[in-house]
């Protein structure tokens, strides 16, 4: 019968059902792991799945105290304005607020309760399924074969009580598709682990080379450790975007509310000619000063023991001192690759590699879509690393023409224009600034800005790859095979328009392009641009008809056809035309 779990026609019990003798037969993995399709959870946090009962599983049980003191915080705090700003008066007695202040603690608390007694989680042989919900019921599921990163995440506290949020990623998402706030580690690591390979496996059918249950895991080679003075460099030199609002902070606190408290006026009082100027760049000074030292924790605590290994067709990575991160970056996911060289490190010879997948990773920093997997390393090191997930050769990139430097130039003159007149306009208002003036000085930095702006975009394309570089200060240059194209796009303001310009996007699935981060050739002539953009949907079409010939013929895809994104195999002899 269809139903039973043994045949009676001498096929063998499936995994993990009862034998004759009414013992439960061995699972098939041989490993003492449960494989794709069973619960496998343990310990506290693992339901009730035995004798035909639900085999979805819970939170863990901790996870009720520590989400409970972040809610009940926020719904006492909630309650705690509402009893001051409704009582007469705007004020209201001790005894009140308090009163208040409890019932929002335990509403806090009951919320989390009932959120974890309604939170399911079960990984099938194909998806990965989710009811949660208090007030409003959500089911999902999530196809295994769309699952594009799976990452765990633990704060200091977290690490103390053996929890951890997972995170997974799938394909064309702008955000976290599902969150496990939280389970054990050892569930952790075992859902990161079955969520890839069950992704694997299930892309398998599709002509991927597919992961055997009870496969042994791939053994991690080691591929990058980031080592005490690169850690160092990276801290001292990296500027974080979160290191400006925090020094803001610390800057108001520090003088108490008032800005004057921090800037010495004594010395600028005799009316000096600038003087006004010089207290504006002190104050400036100092906050810069307390941005970086702040920048500098941060990256030290992000980047901490960074490390990335190999592990069949995926990377793994893990970082962080207070905030721990361990995740996978697949290689058949991968859509472009951006090499880093920023100013000041370009200058001592480093660089960074990060990949951009078609799922949004998180903890990213901002990152834009874009997971690191080199933070800082020697450039010759960076390009090999890069080397090894595409195999890619030497660009000879492609210089826009000179009249898109005369673009810069204007543009550049035109903001320092802006700058002379606010400086006239505050001075005007105030007169704060005195010789409001000195700001036409920066006028002689706008043909060297507009030069070096010119001077370090290019592009290319290869036989296999699109290049495209850009950034003085920040110099990226994405590496984009051409099967991962999704458009290409043409586009010309006004501005270019009159001087025969356009700039050319080479779009990809990428969670980086809803940044406006994809890989672009920008102010090229106009008229390459037109040959550009016919030409890499020349060659993305070329790749989809290989494709369609090969599935109508009934054989296996090319190895770099990819198009719906699987990954290939052997285009490293391929490379040279790059």
């Amino acid at each position: 019968m269809s139903g039973e779990r043994g045949g009676d026609d001498g096929s063998e019990p499936a995994r993990g059902s009862v034998d004759e003798s009414g013992e439960e037969g061995p699972s098939d993995s041989g490993s003492g792991e449960p494989a794709v399709g069973e619960s496998g959870g343990s310990g506290p946090g693992a339901a009730e799945s035995g004798g035909g009962g639900d085999p979805s599983t819970k939170l863990h049980p901790y996870s009720v105290p520590y989400r409970s003191l972040s809610r009940s915080f926020s719904t006492g705090s909630l309650f705690f304005f509402v009893g001051v700003f409704t009582s007469p008066g705007g004020g209201g007695d001790l005894l009140t607020l308090g009163a208040m202040v409890v019932v929002g603690i335990v509403l806090g608390i009951a919320y989390e309760i009932a959120y974890y007694q309604r939170f399911r989680y079960e990984l099938t042989s194909d998806t990965f399924d989710v009811a949660s919900g208090v007030v409003s019921r959500r089911d999902r599921e999530v196809p295994l074969r769309r699952v594009q990163n799976v990452d765990v995440q633990q704060n200091v506290l977290q690490r103390a009580l053996g929890l951890a949020a997972v995170n997974v990623e799938t394909a064309g998402g702008g955000e976290t598709e599902v969150v496990l706030h939280y389970v054990g580690e050892a569930e952790a690591e075992r859902l990161q682990r079955l969520l890839r390979t069950g992704a694997r496996e299930d892309a398998g059918q599709d002509g991927v080379e597919s992961t055997e249950p009870g496969r042994e895991p791939d053994e991690e080679e080691l591929l990058f450790a980031i080592q005490p003075n690169e850690l160092a460099i990276l801290s001292v030199f990296t500027i974080d975007p979160g290191a400006s609002l925090l020094a803001t902070i610390a800057l108001s606190f520090a003088s108490g509310f008032d800005p004057t408290a921090l800037v010495p006026l004594a010395p600028f009082e005799g009316g000096l000619p600038g003087s006004g100027l010089i207290a504006l760049a002190w104050a400036a000074l100092l906050f810069v000063l307390v941005a970086w030292i702040v920048s500098a924790v941060l990256t030290f605590s992000r980047y901490y023991g960074f490390r990335l290994t190999r592990a069949g067709e995926e990377l793994r990575y893990e970082r962080g001192l207070l905030q721990r991160y361990s995740g996978t970056i697949p290689l058949d996911k991968v859509q472009t690759l951006t090499v880093e060289e920023s100013i000041p490190f370009r200058w001592i010879g480093y660089g960074s590699l990060a990949v951009e997948t078609a799922g949004y990773a998180p903890g990213q920093s901002g990152s834009g879509g874009a997971e690191s997997a080199v933070p800082i390393a020697e450039r010759e090191r960076v390009r090999a690393l890069a080397r090894s997930i595409e195999p890619f050769g030497d660009p000879g990139l492609e210089s826009s023409p000179k009249r898109a430097r005369e673009r810069y130039v204007v543009r550049y003159g035109a903001v320092v224009a802006a700058v002379v007149a606010a400086g006239y306009a505050v001075d005007a208002a105030t007169g704060a600034l005195g010789d409001w003036y000195v700001l036409a000085a920066l006028a002689l930095a706008v043909p060297v800005a507009a030069h070096l702006k010119w001077a370090n975009r290019g592009f290319a394309v290869g036989e296999r790859y699109f290049f495209a570089r850009t950034g003085f200060w920040k110099r990226t240059t994405k590496v984009v095979p051409h099967y991962r194209i999704q458009s290409v796009v043409d586009t010309r303001n006004v501005f270019q328009r009159r001087r025969r310009l356009a700039s050319v996007t080479a779009d990809t699935a990428s969670s980086a392009a809803f940044f406006g981060r994809a890989a672009t050739a920008y102010d090229i002539d106009a008229r390459r641009a037109t040959e550009l953009r016919e030409d890499l949907n020349d060659r993305l079409q070329e790749r989809l008809r290989e494709r369609k010939r090969h599935r109508l013929a009934g054989g296996e895809p090319p190895a770099d056809a990819g198009a719906d994104g699987e990954r290939g195999e052997g285009r490293a002899g391929d490379a040279t035309g790059a």
